[in-house]
């Protein structure tokens, strides 16, 4: 229920803030309207000449324009106010009340006439803060996740993972993702992101922007037990670590 109420207040925020945007832009007088289309004609054409250097000149000029206008809005500036109140607020909950992860066993799921059954997922999507597997043994589960700021630590030397390809499935905004791996089960990693830095295995690239990375172990391929773990954020780092 909480997270629905959460999901729903976003949802009208996003209309709200477009709303004042539209707003704002139409009380102007069209003046940013007509500078926004200007802006997005620059990118748009910019685009199809790339990579020519004109075609460089013309979409960064376009993107220059859109920002600025959108900065000098006092809407804008409003609604940066009440981002970092509400992100400030969602912190403080998450201290309050902290992300305690159980993991269910399949003795206690809930089967129904045709043998389905629904688990408990071992990590869960979260707006904003940190959440970890647990300390002690678990059982495994693949992961599919979409998180907010704040930090993802995955340790795999609590749980057995199954024969086969087991599944890390992580999407994120701004934070850090760890991800503990034994030595005895092969990897292959992808891992896509707009700015930041990596450290998997021994190989570390800093000062990453817009790129997407993918790496395997020797063995993957054949062996009985592996892992693969894909990953995307806005900015943050990503570390995969022998322990």
């Amino acid at each position: 229920m909480l997270n629905r109420k959460r999901s729903d207040f976003l949802s009208w925020g996003l209309l709200l803030a477009v709303v004042l945007v539209l707003l704002e832009a139409t009380l102007n007088g069209g003046g940013i309207l007509f500078s926004l289309l200007i802006s997005a004609a620059l990118m748009f054409f910019g685009k199809k000449r790339m990579p020519k250097r004109s075609g460089k000149i013309m979409f960064w000029l376009g993107v220059f324009i859109a920002v600025m206008n959108v900065l000098s809005m006092f809407t804008f500036k409003l609604l940066l106010v009440a981002f970092v109140i509400y992100v400030i607020y969602e912190f403080y909950q998450t201290k309050q009340n902290p992300v305690f992860v159980t993991p269910q066993f399949e003795a206690d799921s809930t089967r129904s006439q045709d043998d389905i059954y629904r688990k408990e997922t071992l990590l869960k999507n979260l707006l904003l803060g940190t959440q970890q597997t647990p300390e002690h043994v678990y059982e495994w589960n693949d992961i599919n996740i979409q998180c907010g700021p704040g930090d993802t630590i995955i340790d795999l030397n609590q749980t057995i993972l199954p024969h086969g390809e087991s599944v890390i499935l992580i999407r994120g905004t701004i934070g850090n993702i760890t991800i503990y791996v034994p030595y005895e089960i092969e990897a292959a990693v992808s891992h896509s992101m707009i700015m930041g830095n990596s450290r998997i295995f021994d190989r570390s690239e800093s000062k990453l922007f817009n790129q997407t990375l993918f790496y395997r172990t020797k063995g993957y391929g054949e062996a009985d037990k592996k892992i693969k773990i894909v990953t995307s954020m806005f900015a943050g780092s990503l570390e995969v670590k022998r322990v």
